[in-house]
């Protein structure tokens, strides 16, 4: 579709917000300038990023002209994401992770097929790791609460194609209604929120995209699939000592039940085998991203294991020490701006 706009006002707003690291920055934000052709508002949150690229972004932001938004604490995804949100006024806003790569047309293909269907949500297929496009982490799903025969609620998640090969089954992959689309990156009509409210900052770190997908449905928007924009998330690692402190916060343990416990009282759903099993893969990416490179490294191979689960013991009091810490923090924030505006003036109408 030919999407017709002026550079004045542009359709789309993206907003990109932390995902887990920051040493992508660079990359991600280069792709979007490089291969984005289409007019769109950037809107950047910065939730206390290292110093270098602190910097970077303050250079890019006045070369490029972008809105940037920084914060000196370390932010929830849905919470930096409601920070850009907040800010919008197109008529879409399309959310990107700061490690996301994207390739040519692919801000032209979401915004295209939103505007053939009217979809409330689209998302794009969606690879993962280096070499980027290569990879297929997730193209459309199901995201709903069904009820079993004994008549207890529960949820069905399920990511189609994933680990395979873009090449092999990209041919079958056609624009179509699906149930799930990913923060990775994803296109929103900004009018749905004013039906569904900001996005629910409860969920901490993990299910976020379960959630939204299933309140935009239950409010009767539609969400599509459209695998004409292609993206690649690039996890790590490799990480740079400068993103472990978030990277530890981001997967930490804490926030992971608490998005959980969310999850199921939000939706009424029973802690079946879907909850337990996250019970049991808690840590899973601190373990495979920070401990055991570490100790392998340590170790040249050798007690790899051993000394693994011993570095993972003082990790956990880590990681508890450094959620307690966030939490406390947050706290404070909430405290602070509860004062201020009840310090305001009240004004006469």
């Amino acid at each position: 579709m030919e999407i017709t706009t002026t550079i004045a006002e542009p359709l789309v707003t993206i907003v990109v917000v932390p995902r887990e690291r920051f040493s992508c920055t660079r990359a991600s934000l280069e792709s979007i300038y490089d291969y984005t052709k289409i007019p769109f508002k950037l809107i950047y949150v910065d939730g206390n990023s290292p110093a270098k690229v602190r910097n970077y972004l303050e250079e890019q932001a006045q070369n490029k002209d972008f809105q940037l938004i920084r914060t000196d604490y370390y932010l929830y995804p849905n919470q930096a994401r409601n920070i850009g949100l907040a800010r919008v006024t197109t008529k879409y806003v399309v959310f990107v992770d700061n490690d996301v790569i994207v390739s040519p047309g692919w801000l032209q293909a979401l915004v295209g097929c939103a505007e053939e269907t009217e979809a409330a949500i689209v998302g794009p297929l969606m690879c993962q790791n280096e070499p980027v496009h290569e990879i297929v982490h997730f193209a459309g799903g199901e995201s709903h609460i069904w009820t079993d025969k004994t008549g207890r609620r529960r949820i069905r998640e399920k990511m189609y194609k994933q680990g395979q090969q873009v090449k092999e089954v990209y041919d079958q992959l056609k624009r179509s209604p699906t149930e799930l689309a990913e923060f990775h990156c994803v296109l929103v009509r900004r009018s749905i929120f004013d039906r569904v409210g900001m996005l629910d900052e409860a969920f901490l770190n993990t299910k976020e995209h379960l959630d939204f997908c299933m309140t935009v449905a239950q409010a009767g928007g539609t969400v599509y699939f459209e695998p004409a924009s292609i993206v690649t998330y690039v996890p790590g690692p490799p990480l740079e000592w400068t993103d472990l402190h978030y990277y530890m916060l981001r997967w930490s343990n804490a926030w992971l039940l608490a998005s959980l416990q969310r999850m199921q009282q939000k939706w009424e759903v029973v802690e079946d085998g879907y909850f337990q099993v996250k019970y049991k893969q808690m840590g899973w990416r601190r373990y495979g991203t920070i401990i055991e490179p570490i100790a392998r490294r340590l170790t040249f191979g050798v007690g790899t294991n051993l000394l693994a689960r011993v570095l993972m013991g003082f990790e956990h009091r880590l990681n508890r020490y450094l959620t307690a810490r966030h939490a406390r923090i947050q706290q404070q924030l909430k405290q602070n701006t509860l004062v201020a505006n009840q310090s305001e003036p009240v004004k006469n109408v």
